[in-house]
C-alpha cells in the first residue's frame, strides 16, 4: 500500500485526492468508491465484465440507499433510466447520469480526460468530468443490478456544492452544445424555471429566442414576459404562447422526473 501526504496547509480538494490516488495506482482498471458507502461482493465482477466489453465507457451500477427512504425519486430516476437515455438526459439538475461512486473503467478513459479538476472547495469534479468524457466520444453504460449501498448523510461532500454553480455548468453546455447551432427557439415553461434559463443565457443566446410556451392559460393571456434586467429602453418583452403554437426546437425547463415515473 502506498500513502502520500499533502504538504499544503489545505487540503486540496475532492479532485486533488482522487488524481493522487490514480497516480499512485497501476491497474488496467479503475473502481471508484467514496468511504462513507459499500459495495457488494460481486460489484468488481459484474463491472469488470462490462468494462472489458467497452473499454471507452464509465461503467455504473444500480444502488441502494441508506436509510433506505432517502431521496427516493433521485435514486428512482437514476436505477431506472433506459440504457439510450444515459447519454442524453445530462442536462437535468441531477448531474451525471450514473452515479460517481459507482463509476468503473478502464485506465484509458481517466487519461483521456486528463484527470479530475481540482478546486480546493465546493466543486462538482465528477459532472466536469462526465461531460468532458461525452465530450471526447466516450461512452455510458450500467449494469442493472445493485450493485452499492448509497450512504445519505447531510454531511456528505455532495451537499457542499452550489447549486448556482452546478446550474452555471449545465446552462453552459447547453449553449455550447445546443443553442450554438441553432437559428432560434422556444423556452417550454414561462414560469419560475424557464425565466431563470433566460435570464441565464448570454445575450447572443437570448435574442435566439422566439419566447415561451405554457400551458397556463394566466400566464398565455399575460401575453409576455419583460426582461427587467436588460438596460436598453424599452425592455424586450418575450411573448408567451400555448405550446400548440411554438415550433422545435424547444428547451424544455420542467421536472421531467414527475412524469418519468408515473
Amino acid at each position: 500500500m502506498k500513502l502520500s501526504r499533502n504538504t499544503e496547509l489545505e487540503p486540496g480538494g475532492v479532485g486533488y485526492a482522487k488524481n493522487r490516488c490514480i497516480e499512485q495506482s497501476s491497474g488496467e482498471y479503475l473502481c471508484f468508491l467514496d468511504s462513507d458507502d459499500v459495495m457488494k461482493p460481486e460489484r468488481i465482477e459484474k463491472q469488470l465484465k462490462a468494462a472489458s466489453q467497452y473499454k471507452d465507457a464509465i461503467i455504473g451500477c444500480q444502488f441502494s440507499r441508506h436509510p433506505y427512504n432517502s431521496t427516493l425519486r433521485y435514486t428512482r430516476w437514476a436505477n431506472s433510466l433506459p440504457p439510450e437515455k444515459l447519454e442524453v438526459q445530462v442536462l437535468t439538475s441531477h448531474g451525471p447520469t450514473v452515479i460517481m461512486p459507482t463509476w468503473f473503467c478502464h485506465r484509458s478513459v481517466y487519461d483521456r480526460v486528463g484527470g479530475f479538476t481540482e478546486v480546493r472547495k465546493s466543486h462538482p469534479e465528477d459532472l466536469v468530468f462526465f461531460y468532458k468524457h461525452l465530450d471526447l466520444g466516450g461512452h455510458i453504460r450500467r449494469v442493472d443490478e445493485v450493485l452499492l449501498i448509497y450512504r445519505y448523510h447531510p454531511g456528505a461532500m455532495t451537499f457542499g456544492i452550489s447549486e448556482k454553480t452546478i446550474w452555471s455548468l449545465r446552462v453552459k453546455r447547453l449553449e455550447e452544445n445546443f443553442i450554438l447551432n441553432w437559428k432560434s427557439f422556444y423556452i417550454w415553461n414561462a414560469g419560475k424555471q424557464g425565466r431563470q434559463l433566460y435570464r441565464s443565457i448570454s445575450e447572443i443566446s437570448r435574442k435566439k429566442v422566439k419566447g415561451f410556451c405554457d400551458v397556463d392559460a394566466r400566464k398565455i393571456t399575460q401575453g409576455y414576459y419583460t426582461f427587467e434586467a436588460e438596460k436598453q429602453i424599452p425592455r424586450p418583452k418575450i411573448p408567451i404562447v400555448h405550446f400548440n403554437d411554438g415550433e422545435p426546437p424547444f428547451v424544455i425547463c420542467v421536472k421531467l422526473v414527475r412524469f418519468f415515473l408515473g
